[in-house]
């Protein structure tokens, strides 16, 4: 296949995905979704169809054709394996890499995480009825990966140190840990703060794109985003966030630790980035431009600065962490630049 071919067969599997999408209830389709939810309760449907609009328009055919011509390379076939590790806190986190891979014209090899392991071979089954010569393109590996000539894994801290271990000797991508922050200036419009909520909350806040701090100018009334944010209170809800919130709510109740709590969100006062499930860390600034400066200096392990201009390196605007477009690299790495380079 050459790459327009491959681009055609990829554009059709979003065509095909957004038909099963529309699908009613009871349909083979929406039972898969649903144990989907059943295998990791974290997975909602409302985050499932989430994940699902996410690709649907990754596979546009203009948003595909426009995203490789920012390379000039020509993504012949290749028989190179690129071992994919992938993670599994939201659903269907590892598709760009499967499509980066896929698209560049060299062999997926998959390792799926044990919590997402039902919708990706799905889609790429998909993808093969679309067209058959995929079929010797997309490898899943139940066991540790064996035969692969380069690697991308995506995990903690603690598990990258195993991986550059593994595969130091390979070309690679080692992800860690990433956390998001934004910025708030002061005059922000009620509508871009109830925005800011869904950077917060989609997801329960279990992606490296969700929002861990927020930077606040000083004399900023929290109240103003508690009271923003109310609307996304459906989180309580659901149980698995309610235990953390309860549980996290009494780390600080115990600790005496000052807070404030709007049923369902904490936020407390902390220099630190990453924090736990239902926990916002903020912290005061004097000056503003001084602090855009900042993060443009200092925000490498970042993946993304939510602020109202675009103004900061990595910088999205209110609402948009959730919906990355094709050049919107995971750690910042450009996945079919390392891909076009290996021999």
């Amino acid at each position: 296949m050459n790459i327009n071919e491959r681009i055609k067969a990829l554009s059709l599997l979003g065509n095909k995905l957004n038909e099963l999408k529309g699908e009613k209830v009871g349909g083979e389709f929406w039972q898969l979704l649903i144990t989907a939810e059943n295998f990791n309760p974290w997975f909602s449907q409302e985050y499932l169809q989430l994940s699902l609009s996410n690709i649907i328009a990754m596979l546009n055919a203009n948003a595909l054709s426009n995203w490789m011509k920012n390379y000039n390379y020509n993504f012949e076939e290749s028989d190179i394996k690129v071992g994919i590790i992938m993670a599994g806190n939201i659903p269907l986190v590892g598709f760009h890499d499967f499509l980066s891979v896929i698209i560049s014209g060299k062999i997926f090899v998959g390792k799926l995480s044990s919590s997402d392991k039902i919708l990706l071979p799905y889609i790429a089954d998909l993808l093969i009825e679309i067209e058959p010569r995929f079929s010797d393109k997309i490898i899943f590996e139940e066991e540790m990966m064996k035969s692969f000539d380069a690697v991308i894994a995506t995990g903690s801290d603690n598990s990258s140190r195993y991986f550059d271990y593994y595969f130091g000797k390979y070309p690679n991508i080692i992800r860690k840990n990433r956390n998001s922050i934004a910025i708030i200036k002061g005059d922000e419009t009620a509508e871009q703060l109830k925005s800011l909520g869904k950077d917060v909350f989609y997801y329960f806040g279990l992606g490296c794109r969700n929002i861990s701090k927020i930077l606040l100018p000083k004399g900023y009334d929290i109240t103003t985003l508690l009271d923003n944010f109310q609307s996304y209170d459906k989180a309580s809800m659901h149980t698995k966030y309610l235990n953390n919130y309860e549980y996290q709510k009494s780390l600080l109740l115990i600790n005496n630790e000052m807070h404030y709590d709007n049923g369902f969100l904490l936020l407390r006062e902390r220099k630190e980035v990453a924090t736990a499930v239902s926990v916002i860390n903020y912290e005061f600034y004097d000056d503003y431009e001084a602090e855009i400066r900042r993060l443009n200096m200092e925000n490498d392990q970042i993946q993304c600065v939510v602020e109202g201009n675009s103004r900061v390196k990595n910088g999205v605007i209110f609402g948009k962490t959730q919906s990355p477009k094709l050049m919107e690299y995971a750690d910042n790495v450009d996945v079919i630049d390392f891909l076009a380079n290996l021999k």
